[in-house]
């Protein structure tokens, strides 16, 4: 949840494409293992591996010196970059800018050591990634005096960028923007695809430092505005105030894949507005945020609204309803313990619904199936309309919802959701907070043809939801139905998971113990300590041979008097 015909194949075709994606921004990798490479690319060094020191020491000077084509490898160590300080290449000189900033096409960033190559958006110092308030570094000020805030590593509007092996820590937000540890940006807010293939891959993202109504870390490992294709792997992301992974503002078709990653401690382990086509999220944990995964429609900067995961449809003609009609697929995820309040929150995320494992907001034609959904308080799997109020900008236009205004003034854009396929997912221990409607399943929705469909959902203890039978009187895809109406017990209690309570609409009945049969959010949040990643196994892996590497493998570590350093790597 961001603030600020002839069909084409369904899954098959984006996982090709996220191989291509693999392929295509790994200069020297080929289907057949060979090594290819242009003649004028270069590697550029940073810093200090194996005792052989590079040319650079910073990131970013690497980057101004590197072209098209060119990588950079970066030996362990603490670096505070401040390329948004100098104001270097940024968009606007009152925008929140990245302590690494890259613009330019097919550069190849990679750590040696993902655990030991941190990018510190911290003041520096002795330690790296410190807590304390004085050591945050809040950006430059902008035209209103105000800190600007800071991304860490924001690849902007190239193509073919990889990022990889390393962590971004405490970059936080500010008067314009930032937040973001590692941002893939192809136009924030423009209402347009500016961006084409990256890859973020054996990334870590975190935060140290959380304040109430202070600067925080907003996004973890983000990618907005781009066609594809791409790809998120071998991830993790912890502690953010909106979500640990965000992918949002890139329909018709994201043609993206995020693979084997984990959120943690976050407001949101994944969020991903006005999204739509090939994407598939698969093969990932999330755990201990206040609600584990998330896709809406919203009326804002990530436009074009709705989300909606039917497959692109090329000469006219409308998709199929479910199941082979979609290709946004959330598969083989295992989402669990997603009851924390004590997390960083703030802005329309922070409204999630505590104690929920999966969340479909206002969005159509998603298929979810074949996941492990486990212990989460509230509800398993939750489909519910997503009423935005607010002055849209000018790029948002309630496309695909119903435009109303309310008493005060505001607009309302009513997003229904219809068309989903939840489907042979494997549920257990939902709903122990024991509220009215609690359990493994639930839907709002207005009557919708097609509706959604539910089927092949099982539970050692049997399937509970609401409606009742729900994979009784909606397993079949394609037919009209309706859920619960918004003006429910179901509804209220959806309220009252998001802190809400009964004064969003006077026809809910109280919360239970004044809202108090769901975990609060209050001034204590428990930070998760970053933990030890697994680091990419080979880091020279496709890299042209340089003093780090020499034929796809690490050199041996340097002599320095008789003797070879050690490898702190």
């Amino acid at each position: 949840m961001h603030r600020a015909g002839k069909r084409t194949g369904g899954a098959a075709v984006a996982v090709c494409l996220a191989v291509a994606a693999l392929v295509a921004l790994v200069p020297g990798a080929s289907a057949g293992g060979g090594r290819v490479h242009a003649a004028r690319t270069h590697v550029l060094l940073v810093g200090t591996w194996r005792g052989r020191k590079g040319s650079f020491k910073s990131i970013q000077a690497a980057v101004n010196a590197a072209k098209p084509g060119d990588w950079i490898l970066v030996g362990p160590g603490d670096y505070h970059e401040r390329a948004d300080h100098r104001r270097s290449g940024r968009p606007s000189s009152d925008d929140s800018g990245g302590g690494v900033y890259i613009t330019k096409s097919r550069i190849h960033l990679r750590g040696m050591n993902r655990n030991a190559v941190f990018v510190d958006g911290t003041k520096p110092g002795p330690k790296r990634c410190p807590s304390k308030p004085r050591r945050q570094d809040l950006g430059p000020r902008g035209k209103n005096k105000k800190p600007l805030g800071r991304n860490g590593v924001e690849v902007f509007k190239a193509n073919g960028v990889s990022v990889e092996n390393l962590t971004a820590c405490n970059f936080l937000d500010g008067s314009g923007g930032g937040g973001n540890q590692i941002w893939f940006n192809g136009g924030d807010g423009s209402g347009k695809i500016g961006m084409g293939a990256f890859r973020g891959a054996y990334l870590s993202a975190t935060t140290t430092y959380w304040k109430r109504d202070a600067p925080a870390g907003s996004y973890g490992i983000f990618s907005s505005n781009s066609r594809g294709p791409g790809i998120f792997t071998h991830d993790y992301a912890s502690n953010m105030d909106d979500s640990s992974f965000y992918v949002g503002a890139c329909r018709p078709d994201c043609n993206q894949v995020v693979d084997h990653v984990h959120a943690q401690g976050s407001t949101l382990g994944l969020s991903s507005t006005n999204v739509g086509g090939h994407l598939i999220i698969q093969n990932s944990e999330w755990d201990r945020n206040k609600t584990g995964m998330v896709t809406n429609s919203q009326n804002n900067d990530d436009a074009p609204e709705p989300q909606d995961g039917s497959c692109p449809v090329i000469g006219g003609g409308s998709p199929a309803p479910g199941g082979a009609g979609s290709c946004t697929i959330w598969r083989n995820n295992y989402v669990h313990n997603n009851n924390n309040a004590h997390v960083p929150a703030s802005g329309t995320a922070g409204e999630g619904p505590v104690g929920t494992g999966m969340v479909i907001a206002g969005g159509r034609f998603d298929t979810v199936k074949n996941n492990r959904v486990e212990s989460n308080g509230a509800w398993g799997i939750l489909l519910i309309p997503f009423p935005d109020v607010g002055n849209p900008p000018p790029v948002a236009h309630c496309r695909g919802g119903i435009e109303t205004m309310t008493p005060d003034g505001q607009t309302e854009c009513y997003f229904d959701d219809w068309g989903n396929e939840i489907a042979s997912n494997k549920l257990k221990d939902n709903g122990f907070f024991a509220n009215p409607t609690n359990g493994d399943l639930a839907e709002i929705s207005n009557a919708e043809n097609p509706g959604n469909c539910w089927h092949g959902n099982t539970d050692p203890a049997g399937v509970t939801s609401d409606p009742a039978l729900i994979q009784t009187t909606h397993g079949t895809c394609g037919k009209p139905n309706s859920g619960e109406p918004l003006t429910s017990p179901l509804g209220a209690q959806v309220a009252c998971a998001t802190g809400f309570g009964a004064s969003l609409v006077s026809a809910f009945p109280p919360c239970p113990g004044g809202a108090t049969g769901y975990p609060q959010q209050d001034n204590v949040v428990n930070l998760i300590p970053l933990p030890h990643e697994q680091s990419m196994p080979n880091p020279c892996a496709g890299a042209p041979d340089n003093a780090w590497c020499s034929r796809g493998k690490p050199r041996a570590a340097a002599k320095t008097h008789g003797r070879r350093t050690a490898d702190r790597t």
